[in-house]
């Protein structure tokens, strides 16, 4: 199937079977991604005095329990709920599944102090002269494939300085998409000032973060409708797939 969509003048041919997945699964395995030393997914089958939910023990179904961490063991959307007393579900924030992305590539600079960021003056060179548009997808630099299946806990990741974000807000952006495990510094005694500095304001009620992505190199930097796609749960977060579709002449 395709569409047409027309955007800053040009109309663009979008083929809807070409889509890529930006997603990381959550997986019960001991290779998934991790990070903030959450529990590893698993799974077990339900249990009663007369029925154990798994086929592989003569069950007719399977029936299972799963435990997930959804901020520490795959890609994940959140909205000002994680921050917040409230905690407001993302599935009432988030309202806008279909819209245009620009995707931009992007080195972390190296601070004195060891710590890999991502920083405003970057950003706007990237940037400059692109059109605004709702979401922004960051992939950084280097892009090895082990980042599906990485554990990050202790290793201090690259982030975003608070400075980034609160420009990427200034600038107009709503989402953010992040192939990282957290916008913020992985330990900053808890003032997470890139996530505050995005959800300044008004932008509380109407903008999400979706963290731990992939984007697999054969995909170039440039704009591409993006499908965000949200698990259906009430909670400041929830298991995504964002999938990006190219626009062809």
């Amino acid at each position: 199937m395709e569409i047409r969509v027309e955007w800053q003048g040009k109309l663009s041919r979008i083929r809807l079977d070409n889509g890529v997945d930006l997603s990381i699964p959550y997986v019960v395995d001991f290779q998934q991604v991790n990070c903030f030393y959450a529990p590893f997914t698993t799974d077990q089958p339900v249990k009663t005095e007369t029925f154990t939910g798994s086929v592989a023990s003569g069950a007719s179904v399977n029936f299972y329990n799963h435990l997930l961490n959804f901020h520490g063991g795959g890609t994940h959307t959140e909205c000002y709920g994680h921050l917040s007393k409230a905690r407001e579900s993302v599935n009432q924030v988030l309202r806008e599944y279909l819209g245009m992305a620009v995707l931009i590539s992007v080195y972390p600079t190296l601070r004195p102090d060891g710590d890999r960021v991502i920083e405003e003056t970057t950003l706007r060179m990237l940037l400059q002269g692109q059109h605004a548009a709702p979401f922004l997808v960051l992939r950084t630099l280097p892009n090895e494939t082990t980042k599906r299946q990485r554990h990050y806990s202790g290793t201090n990741p690259p982030y975003l300085s608070a400075e980034a974000a609160e420009w990427i807000a200034s600038m107009g952006f709503r989402h953010l998409l992040i192939d990282l495990p957290s916008v913020d510094r992985e330990s900053d005694g808890g003032k997470l000032a890139a996530h505050r500095a995005f959800w300044s304001d008004r932008r509380q009620t109407d903008c999400t973060i979706t963290e731990l992505i992939f984007v697999p190199d054969a995909v170039r930097d440039g704009y591409y409708l993006i499908n965000l796609q949200l698990a259906p749960i009430h909670s400041d977060a929830a298991p995504s797939r964002p999938v990006l579709y190219e626009l062809e002449d």
